[in-house]
């Protein structure tokens, strides 16, 4: 059932998903649902969310043109401060320095 899940956040990262939502969805209560997660993938839901919008913002920062603030509105991110801060914990750097690092094209 978690991979199910992990799938589905995969394939939906770009929606607003809450733990309430999935939980609904896979029909599991919520506490196990967070605890079964954990175990499986040693993070929390919100975390695995956030580290698969940062990977995908990731590969777009790497491969195209578009500007920090296109990324972020791809990714599913509307609150600049909060994507920055999201990225720069699971990156190491801000999304402006991983992109001058890891893109040969940056739009500077």
């Amino acid at each position: 059932m978690i991979k199910d899940v992990q799938q589905f956040i995969e394939n939906h990262f770009k929606e607003k998903l809450t733990v309430d939502q999935l939980s609904e969805k896979f029909q599991i209560g919520r506490r196990t649902f967070e605890r079964r997660f954990k175990k499986a993938t040693f993070n929390s839901i919100v975390e695995y969310i956030q580290r698969v919008k940062v990977e995908a913002a990731k590969k777009q920062l790497e491969a195209g043109r578009k500007t920090v603030t296109e990324v972020m509105f791809d990714v599913g991110y509307t609150d600049t401060k909060a994507f920055r801060d999201v990225f720069k914990k699971i990156a190491g750097v801000s999304p402006v320095e991983y992109r001058n690092k890891f893109n040969l094209n940056a739009v500077n």
